[in-house]
């Protein structure tokens, strides 16, 4: 009966009604505690001003989220967790979380350099790129470093592939976001015609995917098609520009007909990144297997001798764009962590002032070569 409380050790011989939602023996696990209070499992599916819907081996329940309100904001309740959820009452609560596997976060546009989390649980994250406009392969690299750093898995989807009638261009595209996302899949899709759909459904089949992108790169077209059905809003992109207009404000967990679950997102217009420095690291991992090959192990790859970033870029071998881009979300990743971390900060002052010394010393010297 709906609302009464749940015997797991009757659905061990059935499937798990949960199983469609990415329950497994490791979550099954991790709720023993929980179990034994008498309380229900349950994964979140969206979350709205306090409260949240819960899917449960019952039905999905509206529950409140008072007991599980921390200071921190890198531990409220997101879409994708996994709770524990009173059996019955009104109004229901959710009483714990269990401990995430994954995360994906990025930072807060605030002063307060805070973290947030965007979906929790996530197995693979498919950041989406549309090819109705200029690619941004800047962009592209920073929702990379975002998804490595949250423990998924990265894809890239180029959606309406359709727009890019020519076989030529569009394998040229493909080739330029490749040599972005070394070690990741890129895959024209195309919601128009279907092609890549086939080979993405297997992809997502897997776990839990959340959908990732900005405005107007077709995420919820992307998710309608997955899903079979029109479940997500989609409006036109303006002509202007190629921005969409966010079809989608809340985060949703929607389960695939050809199995695993998606987690829709709203356009991100800013992509901050949060201590993401192994994340950058994968990102650009053919500048970081280069630099174990500078004379100098602290080499900043600017004018120091024997750097052999920099004789790669000489020799043709790496592209400018990607060094210059690299250090730019390496100082940004660092100005994010000095924020929280005052031990940093003081290195990094400390590193301001010796580069500074440094400059003034070369300004000097030139000085008196030309005297």
């Amino acid at each position: 009966m709906k609302g009464s409380p749940l015997n797991l050790a009757s659905l061990s011989a059935s499937p798990h009604p949960l199983a469609p939602y990415g329950w497994d023996e490791g979550w099954e696990s991790a709720f023993a505690p929980c179990a034994g209070q008498g309380l229900v499992p349950g994964r979140v599916l969206r979350v709205d001003r306090g409260l949240c819907d819960v899917v449960t081996p019952a039905g999905t329940v509206r529950a409140d989220t008072e007991f599980v309100v921390p200071h921190d904001p890198m531990k409220v309740v997101c879409t994708g967790d996994w709770a524990a959820v009173d059996p019955a009452g009104e109004p229901r609560y959710v009483r714990a979380l269990l401990p995430r596997r994954t995360a994906f976060v990025r930072s807060t546009s605030s002063k307060r350099s805070e973290g947030q989390i965007l979906a929790a649980n996530v197995d693979h994250a498919i950041v989406a790129v549309s090819l109705a406009v200029e690619l941004d392969l800047g962009r592209v690299e920073r929702f990379l470093a975002l998804a490595w750093e949250s423990g998924a898995r990265p894809l890239v989807v180029l959606t309406k592939a359709d727009l890019v009638p020519d076989a030529t261009g569009l394998a040229y595209l493909v080739q330029d976001v490749e040599t972005t996302a070394p070690g990741v899949p890129v895959l024209p899709v195309s919601a128009v015609t279907g092609d890549g759909l086939d080979v993405l459904a297997a992809v997502v089949s897997g776990g839990t995917s959340v959908l990732l992108g900005t405005s107007g790169a077709g995420k919820s077209t992307l998710a309608n098609a997955l899903l079979g059905e029109d479940v997500m809003d989609v409006r036109a992109t303006r002509d202007v520009d190629g921005k969409g207009r966010h079809t989608t404000t809340t985060r949703n967990l929607l389960v695939l007909p050809g199995g695993g679950v998606l987690i829709d997102t709203p356009g991100l217009r800013g992509v901050g990144l949060w201590d993401a420095e192994s994340g950058v690291g994968q990102v650009f991992s053919e500048i970081e297997e280069l630099a174990e090959r500078c004379r100098f192990h602290d080499c900043a790859h600017h004018r120091e001798p024997g750097c052999a970033v920099l004789a790669a870029i000489d020799a043709g071998e790496l592209p400018q764009r990607r060094l210059d881009s690299y250090r730019k979300l390496m100082r940004e990743n660092q100005r994010i962590v000095a924020k929280t971390d005052a031990r940093l900060r003081a290195e990094i002052r400390r590193d301001w002032k010796r580069k500074g010394a440094e400059g003034r010393a070369a300004m000097e010297a030139k000085r008196g070569r030309w005297s």
